[in-house]
């Protein structure tokens, strides 16, 4: 299935510590190339996969499920892992929530976490409803280009696959229920206005974390895509900040 142009995924090798980068649900590698790139440009080795079923069309996307994109960005931090002496793992949307997965699975492998509009929660009624409407119903009006700045673009899809939505519920509750064993720093950067991900997400991230470990940012110029969007600067400089605090190089 050929790849649209601009949703190819990004790898840069650069120095000792890693930045592995999760694109969100319908979206792409396209939505954190900036981010990807300006984390190279400080050092960084990087890698940002491309979800399967994403950045081709929607009705393949329908064909794959949670345990596909996990599967894709565990290959990309093993791949990562073994060129880099530490590895940390961003994400956007359900990025982040894959993000946490994977520093729930593979511990101390994960040097820290800086999440985007975390999605963890089921907070609207499409994923409530998606494990019955998927039987009738094979997709939904598209999430994408949730962005304020005025000509910025997502490339995503302008339909949501309902069977692929309706195994998000499953990776919410199991990443939800092992906050617990994370032990990773964690900074996380909230959009007041997001029209895609409500405040429940956030709040079980502060439920599940000691308020010692998690560190929350407001991006006020922007709404859900922020990485494309009015604070993605602020984004970038504050992720590469994060790394040098918290890297074991930097400690050392």
């Amino acid at each position: 299935m050929p790849v649209m142009p601009g949703a190819e995924p990004y790898s840069h090798d650069g120095g000792p510590v890693g930045a592995l980068l999760c694109h969100g649900f319908t979206g792409s590698p396209q939505s954190l190339r900036p981010w990807a790139e300006y984390l190279a440009s400080g050092g960084l080795s990087v890698s940002l996969p491309r979800l399967p079923g994403h950045g081709t069309t929607w009705q393949e996307m329908a064909r794959t499920r949670w345990e596909d994109w996990y599967a894709e960005v565990d290959r990309a931090f093993e791949g990562l892992a073994r060129r880099a002496s530490e590895v940390f793992v961003m994400g956007l949307s359900l990025g982040a929530c894959l993000a946490l997965r994977l520093a729930e699975v593979h511990g101390d492998g994960v040097s820290g976490l800086v999440l985007v509009n975390p999605s963890i929660v089921a907070d609207s009624r499409l994923f409530t409803l998606a494990p019955v409407m998927k039987y009738a119903v094979p997709s939904l009006k598209g999430i994408a280009s949730d962005i304020k700045m005025q000509g910025a673009r997502e490339l995503a899809y302008d339909r949501v696959p309902v069977k692929a939505a309706a195994s998000l519920p499953h990776l919410w509750s199991l990443t939800r229920g092992a906050l617990g064993k994370l032990t990773q720093p964690v900074l996380v950067y909230k959009s007041p206005e997001d029209h895609v991900v409500g405040p429940a997400s956030l709040a079980a991230l502060q439920s599940g974390l000691p308020a010692s470990q998690l560190t929350v940012k407001t991006c006020d110029n922007s709404y859900h895509v922020a990485t494309l969007d009015n604070d993605a600067p602020a984004i970038f400089e504050g992720s590469v900040e994060f790394v040098r605090a918290h890297s074991r190089a930097g400690k050392g």
